[in-house]
């Protein structure tokens, strides 16, 4: 699969709400109001993967189910020079293609572009697959915040120090 990463549209927040009520369960996943917010604060970006479409597949377009948009990443620089990923969100069948790395690495870059050094972000304790995502892309874990999402589940605080070479993942 082939992916175009590209900035967010205002018509595309229902699909990406879409895509954040599947990838989390309730209470970890955003309402729209909450969603729309992060991805509307001033300093905020949103960057949108698209599946690449061959000539073959725009041909057959019109009977194609399928959702073009297949991921996002919204992130925000805090005051503190520091990135902040909100969300990021790939759905289902578009994992394990590489995707999910592409939009870590647009924000990553993006950041980058505003000065911030560090970047943090905070998943649920329980989810193991970010959890070892996070640790191939050199994203370490600071502390846990009990009680973080609205359903109760406890977060991990992650950490990536954008000044030290990585080695790519």
């Amino acid at each position: 699969m082939q992916f175009t990463i590209r900035p967010y549209h205002l018509e595309d927040f229902r699909t990406l709400w879409e895509i954040d009520q599947s990838c989390f369960p309730p209470g970890i996943s955003y309402t729209q109001l909450e969603l729309r917010s992060y991805i509307h604060r001033s300093a905020s970006f949103t960057f949108v993967a698209e599946k690449g479409v061959t000539e073959t597949e725009e041909r057959s377009r019109e009977t194609d189910a399928e959702p073009r948009i297949v991921g996002f990443i919204v992130g925000e620089p805090t005051l503190r020079g520091r990135g902040h990923i909100i969300t990021i969100d790939v759905r289902t069948y578009a994992r394990r293609h590489g995707l999910g790395s592409l939009l870590l690495g647009a924000a990553e870059q993006e950041f980058r572009k505003r000065k911030c050094g560090i970047i943090r972000l905070e998943t649920a304790v329980d989810n193991v697959a970010a959890l070892s995502f996070y640790k191939r892309h050199q994203y370490n874990i600071i502390r846990s915040i009990p009680r973080y999402y609205s359903n109760g589940v406890d977060a991990l605080l992650l950490e990536k120090d954008l000044q030290l070479p990585h080695s790519s993942g």
